[in-house]
């Protein structure tokens, strides 16, 4: 198979200044309308498409807590009310109250009637029949009401401090307290360690399951908390807050201990969005407005509980397989085998891992072996998500004890997960591996591993770099490549890499490898450009990029000019995307896709075609601008032929073939969802790569083995060579979200 350019006729003079890019929060919230497509597809099955709602609103949240302040601070000062800002914002919180009614009406319509139907109920307090009413009476009593401190408002007891994303209720008192006052305002706090969802008893009713939510359990029981008052009224809310760390790194002697400072402060930050039940009175929302200083668009009404993130509880209580996604069960890698030596296999050749259709086990291996042999006397690694709970933690610490030089390069800014990282610079500190945080003012979202082996008279280097993190957990959900290496060159750049990072020296040219912030932008550009010009010179040229978002203009402008040129460009952006696509005239030959599916689609591969030149990069970056010029990230090329074919199939050709999964972006800025034709069968790349790697496992290509050529721009099934993959049925959609 192979690209096709149909260049015909008289190429336009580019004009790549001529198109307003989208907007970048709108095309975040977009995505999110993908991923809630998801919980309202009859196929998905009924817990999933739970999972799928709850994972839309943790993805708001990060969304507010991160990307709302700025907005806000905008609407302050002198007619800021008619600014241009203003505009922005009133229309970004139209789509956001748009999507987050959608949610509701989703939950209350169509999967708790469904639940039901499956014998599943979450019981309010006016379904629950008597016995049921005194067992949750008794729950309350005995597990909720210990636990909770109500306090009623006045000048010695001003407006508690609320924690971002916490559960609370404000209550509208009658009557006098017992000091004779008429303060009229309570707020009580929800501690977070109390369930949200509770199983009870049946009590004779005739369901599968019963439960009931936390929140009903307070409200049921909110006039035993005030003896000798009335509740008037009452609402849950919920408040998020800004939680974006902002350390000035210039400014302190200690990042680790100024981070662990500001992670103190992050429950309580500026206050974005107010969230509250949708009969909450006037009186009380204007209240609560009023005492976190926010305008009324950030005030959200729900139809149900503030916060459905904490539904995932009732995934997990409920449990039932019928109701989820089929087990997968990842292959091992396909290259290897459990007994081979990786130093033995890499002298052969690079080894590709495909994740989570191959499992993250073979990473494992390879660093379980390397702190096993005696003949290893050093490991790097980078650190940026490994979770709270990481094997691979176990296995470095466990390096050092054995003896070996362990060096980790430890990002303590990886969003939302700084604590989990501090604590394992701390633990790792503390044995006598060496620590380092990388550079100031860049994050270090780099993914590399470096071993250093003693064979013989030489030391050999062996090297992991991937697309992804080094997260087990996560392994097993986002889709990523792992690329284990003995490319002497490639792993000498890494080595200088780690040197670079640990000692802030002038870093040495690299042969292979790509860095951004330094040659990384620089490089892109110029392989757009260069298949721009080829287009333009009549000759073969094709682009085909796959990443989690694109948003940095001098890439958008440069891909903008390619297509002008003539060249035919298929971007496969998972999330945040700003270039219009299709636009007549201008980006007639950009197509935009998005893959929403079971796995989160998290690998970046970039391939280039000039002539007979083909050339295809994985790496850690998205593109960005904060990716390109304010972090450490990588990218490599992958030279060996099958496994760059092999790439070329399973993360470009499949991806563009998608009827089941995929949304194509159209030239007014909305996604489209791609539909099947209408004669055969939906097919999903993420189906078929599972079907391909759940099968039983079969033997590697020879080197010698005959790729075929590329990809074609028409979207036909992948075909040619043994990396392919096959035409599948349609895969079912678990876990998607912005992390990367």
């Amino acid at each position: 198979m192979s690209f096709s350019t149909d260049v015909s006729g008289a190429v336009p003079e580019p004009d790549a200044g001529a198109i307003e890019f989208l907007n970048r929060d709108n095309s975040i919230l977009a995505f999110n309308e993908r991923v809630l497509d998801l919980a309202t597809r009859p196929e998905v099955p009924l817990l999933e498409r739970l999972r799928f709602l709850c994972i839309v609103s943790s993805n708001l949240d990060e969304f507010f807590e991160v990307r709302a302040a700025p907005h806000l601070a905008a609407l302050s000062g002198r007619d800021a009310g008619d600014s241009k800002a203003a505009v922005i914002f009133r229309a970004l919180s139209a789509s956001a109250h748009a999507l987050v009614a959608h949610q509701y009406q989703l939950y209350n319509e169509t999967l708790m009637p469904a639940f039901a139907k499956n014998g599943i109920h979450m019981l309010s307090h006016g379904e629950r029949n008597a016995a049921q009413r005194r067992w949750v009476k008794s729950y309350f009593l005995r597990e909720v009401r210990p636990l909770l401190i109500p306090v009623g408002l006045d000048p010695s007891h001003p407006f508690p401090q609320v924690a971002n994303k916490s559960l609370n209720f404000i209550v509208r008192l009658g009557g006098k307290d017992a000091f004779g006052r008429e303060n009229e305002i309570a707020i009580v706090k929800v501690p977070r360690v109390l369930p949200r969802i509770i199983r009870i008893p049946d009590h004779g009713a005739d369901a599968k399951s019963l439960f009931v939510s936390l929140s009903s359990v307070i409200r049921a029981h909110l006039g035993e908390l005030f003896a000798g008052r009335e509740v008037l009224q009452f609402s849950q809310f919920r408040v998020t807050r800004h939680s974006d760390l902002a350390v000035d790194e210039e400014d302190v002697l200690n990042l680790r201990t100024a981070l662990r400072a500001g992670l103190e402060q992050r429950h309580y930050g500026q206050a974005v969005r107010l969230e509250v039940s949708a009969g909450c009175s006037e009186h009380l929302a204007d209240f609560l407005l009023e005492q976190f200083q926010l305008p009324g668009e950030a005030l959200y009404r729900v139809h149900g509980p503030v916060n459905l993130v904490r539904l995932t509880q009732l995934v997990d209580l409920v449990a039932d397989p019928a109701l989820l996604f089929p087990v997968y069960q990842a292959s091992y890698p396909q290259q290897l085998a459990p007994s081979e030596s990786f130093f033995e296999k890499l002298k052969e050749g690079d080894v590709c891992i495909h994740q989570p259709f191959e499992s993250f086990d073979g990473v494992l291996a390879f660093l379980r072996e390397a702190v096993n042999d005696p003949q290893v006397l050093a490991i790097k690694q980078t650190i940026y998500r490994t979770g709270t709970d990481s094997e691979l933690m176990v296995l470095l610490r466990e390096a050092v004890r054995r003896g070996k030089e362990v060096t980790v390069v430890v990002e303590l800014k990886a969003r939302f997960d700084e604590e989990a990282n501090i604590n394992w610079a701390e633990m790792l500190e503390s044995i006598g591996a060496q620590v380092v945080y990388g550079v100031v003012g860049l994050k270090t979202h780099a993914k590399m591993l470096l071993v250093t082996r003693s064979e013989g008279r030489q030391l050999k280097r062996y090297a992991h770099l991937s697309t992804g993190n080094y997260n087990p957990k996560t392994a097993r959900l986002y889709t990523d490549i792992s690329y284990l290496t003995a490319n002497p060159l490639l792993t000498l750049d890494v080595e200088n890499v780690f040197f670079h990072l640990a000692s802030q020296s002038r870093l040495p040219k690299l042969r292979q490898l790509v860095l951004a912030p330094f040659q990384l932008h620089r490089k892109m550009v110029e392989m757009i450009e260069a298949v721009g010009v080829a287009a333009a010179q009549g000759q073969d040229a094709r682009l085909v990029a796959k990443m989690n978002a694109l948003t940095d203009e001098g890439l958008m402008r440069a891909l903008i000019k390619a297509g002008q040129q003539g060249a035919k460009i298929d971007l496969i952006v998972r999330g945040a995307c700003m270039l219009p696509a299709q636009v007549p005239g201008l980006t007639d030959n950009i197509r935009v896709r998005s893959v929403i599916g079971r796995f989160l689609e998290h690998s970046r591969v970039f391939y280039f075609r000039v002539g007979e030149t083909q050339t295809l990069y994985l790496s850690s970056a998205d593109w960005m601008n904060r990716n390109m010029f304010g972090r450490i990230e990588l990218a490599w090329p992958v030279t060996d032929a099958v496994l760059r074919q092999r790439i070329i199939d399973e993360c470009l050709v499949a991806y563009m073939n998608d009827t089941q999964d995929a949304w194509d972006l159209q030239a007014d800025g909305t996604y489209q969802r791609v539909r099947s034709p209408a004669r055969g069968r939906k097919q999903g790349a993420q189906a078929a790569l599972m079907d391909r790697y759940s099968a039983k496992p079969k033997p590697a290509r020879s080197a010698s083995a005959t790729p075929s050529a590329s990809v074609s721009r028409k979207r036909t099934p992948a075909a040619g060579s043994a990396g392919a993959v096959r035409s599948a049925k349609a895969g079912k959609a678990s876990k998607v979200s912005k992390k990367g």
